[in-house]
């Protein structure tokens, strides 16, 4: 067997952190790839765990470093994936989770297209990830209204992606992503193929 890497997009609001959450306390085999940003951390949010929260300088740096997978400049912060413990995490042969957006997306398949398991997750509708991001009260109005038009401009690309889910409930959303997971690890990249077929000449 060796490393598989899920690819999450989807707006924030979509219900991509829970669904995830639920995914790692049940399987111990992932890696999840934390995200290095520029930008303040939330209520809640610690350093390590939700976030790396650097500096612009220091993003900078890596940057020019050719340390991170990708990069974006997302509502004037830098967010970013770091190389160095994705490929450990692949050694280890377990699987990598990504939550990056659809930029991010690109550059990801360009590195690692034959291991990727792609997902992408929304809500039903605009209004409805509207109703959650105010529920949510972490952003202002102009925030909100610029992470519906990103999301508007994201969900033309779902096509690309291998899943959609529709996360109109999260337990049947859950199930879904769940299926998913498990089917990676049956997937024939997931597997030394030539050990396989000299298996089957002895």
């Amino acid at each position: 067997m060796s490393g598989q890497i899920l690819l999450i997009s989807g707006p924030s609001g979509s219900g991509k952190s829970t669904l995830l959450s639920r995914l790692m306390s049940e399987f111990d085999n992932i890696y999840f790839s934390i995200s290095s940003t520029t930008r303040s951390p939330r209520d809640g949010e610690k350093d390590g765990v939700d976030y790396h929260f650097i500096s612009v300088d220091e993003f900078k740096k890596g940057i020019d470093n050719g340390k991170f997978l990708e990069w974006a400049n997302v509502h004037k912060n830098y967010y970013g994936t770091s190389l160095e413990p994705v490929e450990k995490a692949l050694k280890d042969n377990k699987v990598v989770i990504f939550d990056i957006d659809v930029q991010g997306y690109y550059l990801a398949m360009k590195e690692y297209n034959d291991i990727i398991t792609s997902v992408f997750i929304t809500t039903k509708d605009r209004h409805e990830l509207k109703r959650r991001l105010i529920k949510r009260g972490s952003d202002d109005a102009q925030t909100i209204e610029n992470r519906l038009f990103n999301a508007a401009t994201e969900i033309a690309h779902i096509g690309e992606y291998d899943y959609l889910i529709i996360n109109d409930d999260i337990d049947n959303a859950y199930e879904r992503l769940k299926s998913i997971f498990i089917s990676m690890s049956s997937k024939s990249q997931s597997f030394n193929i030539n050990e396989v077929i000299e298996s089957w000449s002895e």
